[in-house]
């Protein structure tokens, strides 16, 4: 294959593997070079601005794990997502072409079948059948948790500590002893400033 460079990769169409789908609904498919900041920014406009019920997100081979990263990104901005998970294999037709044909002959195209794994996540504000294969739940909010908001950027950090935390507890000490004795020749255990 030394001698092959890949020209081009296609992706065999096929259906969502969700019967009932309603008409129209957003399906988001993530690609190995997508930017998530620019998936979620799409997709958050789809379900808070536009009012999206549901949405399906789609990812094969290398995408499958910046796939999930969104779903997961998303319904934590969300919150009370249901979620069916669909996985599968899809065909990607990879068509290499011959960098050193023969002398007088004609370039030689090859072209390769390869079956990679894909998922695809359907996400929902309104309630699932639970008895599907794949179904899981929203999740519960915890206790004192605030509802998701739309105008967050990003998920919340409680503040850091007081300085005086972050060091060890010998240290702490230390300092503080010699802070009480600031100005005396004995402040150190050896008689050294």
């Amino acid at each position: 294959m030394e001698n092959f460079r890949k020209v081009r990769t296609s992706e065999e169409e096929s259906p969502l593997p969700f019967p009932d789908l309603p008409p129209g609904v957003v399906e988001m498919k993530v690609k190995e070079g997508s930017k998530i900041r620019n998936l979620m920014s799409f997709a958050m406009a789809q379900m808070e601005l536009k009012g999206s019920r549901q949405i399906v997100f789609s990812g094969c081979g290398r995408a499958v794990t910046k796939t999930i990263t969104c779903v997961e990104i998303m319904k934590r901005k969300l919150g009370g997502l249901h979620q069916v998970t669909k996985v599968r294999y899809k065909t990607l037709l990879e068509v290499w072409e011959n960098r050193d044909p023969p002398p007088g002959g004609a370039a030689q195209n090859l072209t390769v079948h390869k079956n990679v794994p894909s998922i695809c996540i359907l996400l929902s504000r309104d309630p699932l059948d639970p008895n599907q294969t794949g179904y899981q739940p929203p999740e519960p909010r915890q206790a004192g948790e605030d509802p998701p908001s739309s105008s967050a950027k990003g998920l919340k950090r409680p503040p850091p500590p007081p300085r005086e935390e972050l060091l060890p507890k010998k240290l702490q000490v230390a300092g503080a002893d010699s802070q009480q004795g600031l100005g005396t020749r004995d402040s150190r255990p050896d008689g050294r400033h």
